[in-house]
């Protein structure tokens, strides 16, 4: 840290009942009273370099032995004030950034110029900025601090400008070329010789660190201009963005609460203040966000957009920050997903809409690649809901440069999968928010429906008293013949699924044991049309399960039931009263009804009918029991 000092005698200032005077043979004829406190001081090196108190003197009336002077509102208060007078009485001060930018305004305020004395305060103090305190990196962070105490006397004077024009151009200039605190040259030293490639990193990024110690005002500023010169990669922008986002935000746990020590303790009126000020900020820091894609990673876009949410920030900002992370939502978890929902209309824990806005953006970043064919399944379309073909139109709409990948496609639906296995437990979640999300993902970015069917299961177990029709509905999102052998046996004795999820996934599976078993060469001719017009391979070995992703117990599945002798009857015979409900809506495009489905069953040859015949079986038989 730089320094200058001036003057040469020694302090001579002294404290007598509450009065500050200063030694000397001549008596006091001035006495200044500054914001409370009383100075009992001398006219002639007062008057011979401050322009103001002459005017002053001269205005006021003389008393017997004093003249009174006024001045309530002197900037810097009394310390600024002394430094003054000390100067005048050529008493050594000791100036640093510290206090420089109090002893500017002080000597502003009191005229301290060269038309009044060659060589005055004022004069010395602009040398001693430009030459020292703007040539030092750490000298002018600290005096573009301290302009805080004194917004409007700064900025009149370019005190506050000038720092943010040295800091910017410093950021701009190789680190070896500025001159940095003691404190930053020793950590660098430390990074070099423990790790070259560490302290390589660091020095990429050397100023964001220094600068996190600004508030938000000047911080925004010196931003501003460090990205207007157009040379620091966006990258470095980002992270020091995160620096300062960590620094300054509160922390947001999990459940969405602030864990914010300085509201702790406060009043309402209080706490609101602060949760304004953290607004702001936020707001400030996403308005700084580079434009680049992948400047800042999506886990940190994300933390914003919980921390917005639970601020309450404005709108602009969340569908700025939802546009960003529609962008890049294939580097995202599950866990950033979770954004706490904070809304009165509503009982979800989670903002299911503010997701389905970021996957619309992504979305929307251009058209997919060519898409699988219509989804239906044994003959009958399944229906979807208006928000998936809206988001169909767009997609066929709309091509832009900067379409998302294949793969990237492939990504977020797991992760959208992984997402709904989450908001599923939800007990407050409609079913419509449910379907809508999963039917935004299209379907060739789900290779397998394993994770899609667990997140069905889910949702069935966690909302029991969904009618028939609710879970027809829902059910029909599911690709049965996407899914692999594993969870096909635990659909085959889900008792929560309808009938027709049910025999769909029999007859696919029978369907492909058929053909992979080699005992039959071809199937016969109207169930191969059946499949044919489905686009299915029964040849095609069946999709391997995925266990990528880590599964609580309770949802985990187990195929030990089946093999166990304690098969549930009560499964079946409920599974056939509901096949009782299917009515003529049911029938598929081409005419072809249940009873025709029955028939095409029947139809299979001896090894695929053995599961069929056995549980047609044991239903007579229990019948003729009961």
């Amino acid at each position: 840290m730089k320094f200058m000092k001036l003057g040469s005698r020694p302090d001579t200032f002294y404290t007598a009942e509450a009065v500050r005077s200063v030694s000397s043979e001549v008596s006091s004829d001035l006495i200044i009273q500054v914001k409370g406190s009383r100075y009992l001081l001398h006219k002639f090196p007062l008057l011979s370099k401050c322009s103001r108190l002459q005017r002053l003197c001269s205005e006021s009336p003389e008393t017997s032995q004093h003249q009174i002077v006024q001045l309530p509102d002197f900037p810097g208060g009394v310390e600024a004030f002394e430094l003054c007078a000390k100067f005048c009485y050529g008493i050594t001060i000791t100036l640093s950034a510290y206090n420089i930018v109090a002893a500017r305004c002080a000597a502003e305020y009191l005229q301290m110029t060269e038309d009044v004395e060659k060589g005055n305060l004022i004069y010395k103090l602009e040398v001693f900025f430009n030459s020292c305190i703007l040539h030092g990196w750490r000298d002018s962070i600290v005096t573009l601090q301290t302009t805080k105490a004194f917004p409007l006397w700064s900025e009149d004077l370019r005190i506050t400008s000038r720092c943010i024009e040295a800091i910017a151009s410093k950021v701009l200039t190789h680190p070896s070329k500025v001159s940095l605190s003691h404190s930053y040259s020793r950590r660098g030293r430390d990074d070099i010789s423990c790790n070259g490639a560490e302290s390589q990193r660091h020095s990429k990024g050397w100023w964001a660190e220094d600068m996190a110690e600004l508030g938000i005002d000047l911080y925004w500023r010196t931003m501003i201009a460090i990205k207007s010169g157009g040379k620091i990669p966006s990258n470095l922008v980002g992270d020091a963005l995160k620096i300062y986002a960590s620094r300054w935000l509160p922390n947001i746990s999990r459940n969405g609460n602030i864990n914010n020590p300085e509201a702790s303790d406060s009043d309402s009126d209080s706490a609101n203040e602060v949760t304004s000020k953290h607004r702001l900020l936020l707001e400030s820091i996403i308005s700084l966000l580079p434009t680049e894609k992948g400047a800042v990673s999506c886990g940190f876009l994300l933390k914003l957009l919980k921390a917005a949410n639970i601020l309450n920030a404005s709108s602009s900002s969340k569908t700025e920050l939802a546009r960003r992370i529609g962008l890049q939502l294939e580097e995202a978890t599950v866990s950033d997903l979770l954004i706490p929902s904070l809304s009165y209309s509503n009982d979800n824990l989670y903002d299911v809409d503010i997701v389905m806005t970021i996957l619309e953006q992504f979305m929307s970043q251009g058209q997919s690649p060519p898409t699988s064919p219509p989804r239906s399944k044994l003959g009958f379309e399944r229906r979807r809901s208006r928000s998936a073909e809206n988001i169909d139109f767009e997609l066929q709409g709309s091509r832009r440069s900067s379409s998302a990948s294949h793969g990237s496609k492939l990504k977020v639906a797991k992760l959208v999968d992984g997402y709904l296995q989450e908001i599923g437990r939800d007990v407050n979640l409609p079913l419509s928010k449910f379907i809508t999300i999963a039917e935004a993902i299209p379907d060739f970015a789900r290779l397998d429906h394993d994770d899609l069917y667990r997140a069905i299961d889910i949702y069935l177990k966690t909302h029991l008293d969904l009618s028939k029709s609710e879970r027809k509905r829902l059910c029909r999102i599911l690709d049965c013949k996407k899914l692999s052998m594993e969870a096909c046996m635990h659909a085959a004795r889900n008792e929560l699924l309808p009938l027709r999820v049910v025999v769909q996934v029999l007859f696919f599976e029978q369907a492909r044991a058929a053909m992979a078993g080699g005992k039959v060469t071809e199937l016969p001719r109207n169930i191969k049309a059946l499949l044919a017009g489905h686009n299915i391979d029964p040849s095609r070995p069946p999709a391997t399960f995925s266990t990528s992703s880590t599964i609580a117990a309770e949802d985990q599945w187990s195929i030990s039931g089946l093999k166990s002798p304690k098969s549930r009857l009560s499964t079946l015979r409920m599974k056939l009263a509901e096949d009782d409900d299917l009515d003529e809506n049911d029938l598929n495009p081409d005419g072809i009804g249940r009873a025709s489905k029955f028939k095409a069953f029947c139809a299979l040859p001896t090894r695929p009918k053995k599961m069929f015949s056995k549980l047609l079986s044991i239903n007579k038989n229990g019948s003729e029991k009961n």
